[in-house]
């Protein structure tokens, strides 16, 4: 008789494929997963790949409930998940296609627009089964959060556990969903999901009742600062003869030396129609169906013309910061001071969005 030894060690900790779970997430099937894989198991039959694969995909679709609740994932008792990786699992699942994304952007998050999925899907080359989940995820964090009071980010990240950048994606498709923004014209096919993102951060943060320039006593910052939206109508006086010739001749000074003799010679030519697109936009925003229009006013407005006129991202960058800061020593501002913080709010936040949007 031969005295053995045997080791035996029983565990219940549930294995996460990652490389498996991005494919089942992607809507990969059994069979193009099992291929896409087969390259890692050298020597092993394809049948026996498949088998594991399909084993993955039924704890992945058994573990999908609790991730649509992320609190719970944490809670629950029938995967024992260590907890990296259950943060790796929240923050794919809750992953998004940019181009995806962009397509849904500013549309109204209902079941009609959900079932239009199959040409996003065609659009996008993305499968249908990713779109589904994407947009039932935005669909899902809108309706969680679109009444919390606080910061929008903050309650995204509280409630399902998202990282700060991929809850400001978040954030911003609320924004975009709560306020209908015109997304899908032909003139703004080329500002992209991340150039809205940016834009919806800043107009969050300065211009919302939630932002820190509010005088409201309301803390939410899905919606705009409507004393912020009716001061903006007395910005108007930018528009007045006296004003608008004393404007232009502080920023032409401002200008000579940091742009081309032939940009100076458009700034005094188009001064009065840029003017009169910043503050029209700006007047405009109270009514609902300009503030919609906002992104589509700014290409218009101001975007393009100044490229027609050949500007450079730089040039931009000078005028609207000359504009800006001699916004002070106008005379009309002088006399009505109340003005300046209003306006100073008001720039800050359009140069920004202008400028990430100023490319081809």
């Amino acid at each position: 008789m031969v005295d053995s030894e045997v080791l035996v060690f029983v565990g219940n900790i549930t294995l996460i494929d990652k490389d498996v779970f991005r494919l089942w997430l992607e809507g990969k099937a059994v069979t193009e997963a099992s291929r896409l894989t087969s390259g890692k198991f050298a020597n092993v039959k394809l049948q026996y790949i498949i088998s594991d694969i399909e084993d993955n995909y039924r704890n992945f679709m058994a573990i999908e409930k609790y991730l649509r609740n992320p609190l719970s994932l944490s809670h629950q008792v029938m995967f024992q998940i260590p907890h990296k990786t259950q943060e790796f699992l929240i923050q794919e699942y809750y992953s998004l296609n940019s181009s995806v994304a962009r397509e849904i952007l500013g549309k109204k998050l209902s079941s009609r627009h959900r079932k239009d999925l199959d040409e996003v899907s065609e659009k996008t080359d993305v499968t249908l089964k990713s779109c589904r989940r994407q947009y039932d995820n935005f669909k899902r964090v809108f309706k969680a959060v679109e009444d919390m009071q606080g910061s929008m980010i903050k309650n995204i990240t509280d409630n399902f556990l998202l990282s700060k950048e991929l809850a400001k994606k978040y954030a911003a498709i609320v924004f975009f969903a709560n306020n209908r923004f015109e997304t899908g014209k032909k003139r703004l096919a080329f500002v992209t999901f991340d150039d809205f993102v940016y834009c919806a951060d800043k107009m969050m943060n300065n211009w919302t009742v939630g932002s820190a320039s509010s005088l409201a006593k309301e803390d939410l910052d899905a919606d705009f600062d409507r004393n912020f939206l009716q001061d903006l109508r007395e910005l108007k006086i930018l528009g007045e003869k006296e004003c608008s010739e004393q404007h232009k001749g502080l920023v032409r000074e401002t200008l000579k030396g940091k742009v081309s003799d032939l940009v100076l010679s458009q700034v005094d030519a188009e001064f009065r129609n840029l003017t009169k697109g910043i503050i029209n936009i700006g007047s405009n925003m109270i009514h609902s169906k300009d503030l919609r229009d906002f992104f589509l006013d700014v290409v218009e407005k101001i975007i393009e013309s100044c490229k027609q006129d050949g500007w450079s991202a730089k040039d931009m960058a000078a005028f609207l910061n000359a504009y800006n800061n001699n916004c002070t020593f106008l005379d009309s501002f002088r006399r009505q001071q109340r003005l300046q913080p209003v306006q100073e709010r008001y720039m800050d936040t359009l140069t920004s969005c202008i400028l990430k949007m100023y490319h081809n």
